[in-house]
């Protein structure tokens, strides 16, 4: 069944930025047979493991006829070792991509016995992971390919994310302390906690929040939301569309991962040292970076940075042609976008 996925135990897992998440575990789903050549395909931002599956399947370039499919979920959404799962740890400690990343590289080298990888892939903070992956173990796969995300959190980014946050914040009466900043009060004896009535105000505007951001300013104009995804009028497309989507997620799970993505810098690690130059000349793999047209949280421009600052022959770009903004990427609703993101990718591994 789609829902169901395993869990890895990683014990206390040491955490890059300082402490561990004690009796640390990922959640992973496979698809395919094991002999077969293997792709990392991680999560997104408050997306489950099932929320991956719209872009494999039978007759797709994912197929697990031709491919086993590993689909590792970031801590915090709710399946691997997230706030909603572990209620006494408060305040959680701060997660990297890296923490992440690092998880993930035991989960499939050590549990699931694989050496080597044909490629990771991922829509927008599966983007960043994937980045993550190119820059953390170069040598694992053959080839990435991020698309709709970003090797580092823009300014722009970070600001728009600063929204997504202060909304859960100030639902719970405190606020935040700042970009890259995860806790009012590090203090247990202080830490707020969500009430029932406080986490239906805070989710709701997040949901709100977040409505400006997912979609194009071209697809509203065109009423997308209306002809093609079929709600009413803008109010209806709020309240059963966005507002739905971030009631049924757990507000302190969503400060986890959105903290996560706002610090992500793929540069941020050894033997980098933040030089990001540096981080994207030490990408091997091919990568096909695929960023939207319209997309407001990760512009094609910083995509078209990111590869003219990997060395020469290993990178490509092609822009989604598509007033979808960041949805274009996914997660399956625009039919089009699925189908020529689908057709760049089996162009991409069939000329590599």
């Amino acid at each position: 069944m789609s829902d169901e996925y395993q869990t890895y135990n990683l014990g206390d897992w040491k955490l890059q930025r300082g402490g561990e998440l004690p009796d640390a575990f990922i959640a992973y789903k496979t698809l395919g047979d094991p002999s077969l050549p293997a792709l990392v395909y991680p999560t997104w931002y408050s997306g489950l493991i099932s929320d991956n599956l719209w872009l494999t399947g039978p007759g797709k370039t994912l197929d697990p006829a031709n491919y086993y499919i590993i689909i590792p979920a970031l801590f915090g959404n709710g399946q691997s070792a997230s706030p909603s799962n572990k209620p006494d740890l408060r305040p959680f400690p701060e997660i990297t991509f890296y923490d992440n990343v690092r998880a993930q590289h035991e989960l499939v080298t050590k549990h699931l016995g694989i050496k080597h990888a044909r490629a990771v892939l991922g829509w927008s903070m599966g983007a960043g992971q994937t980045f993550q992956w190119a820059t953390q173990y170069p040598d694992f796969m053959d080839l990435v390919a991020p698309f709709c995300g970003a090797a580092k959190t823009s300014l722009h980014n970070q600001a728009m994310l600063e929204g997504v946050k202060s909304a859960l914040y100030a639902a719970k009466g405190t606020s935040s302390e700042g970009v890259g900043e995860q806790h009012l009060s590090s203090d247990k004896a202080q830490y707020v906690r969500f009430t029932e009535e406080t986490k239906q105000i805070g989710l709701k505007a997040l949901g709100r929040v977040y409505s400006g951001w997912g979609f194009s300013q071209a697809f509203y104009r065109a009423r997308l939301h209306e002809t093609v995804l079929g709600f009413k009028d803008i109010e209806d497309f709020m309240v059963n569309f966005w507002e739905s989507w971030a009631c049924s997620k757990d507000p302190e799970n969503m400060l986890v991962m959105a903290n996560t993505w706002q610090i992500a810098d793929c540069s941020d690690q050894e033997p980098y040292n933040g030089d990001f130059k540096k981080a994207m000349e030490g990408i091997k793999a091919k990568a096909l970076v695929l960023p939207a047209q319209t997309d407001l949280y990760f512009p094609p421009e910083d995509s078209e940075f990111e590869v003219q600052t990997m060395r020469p022959g290993v990178g490509t770009l092609k822009v989604f042609p598509s007033i979808w903004g960041h949805w274009a990427g996914g997660p399956g609703d625009s039919k089009e976008d699925v189908k020529w993101l689908d057709e760049q990718l089996r162009q991409f591994f069939a000329d590599n």
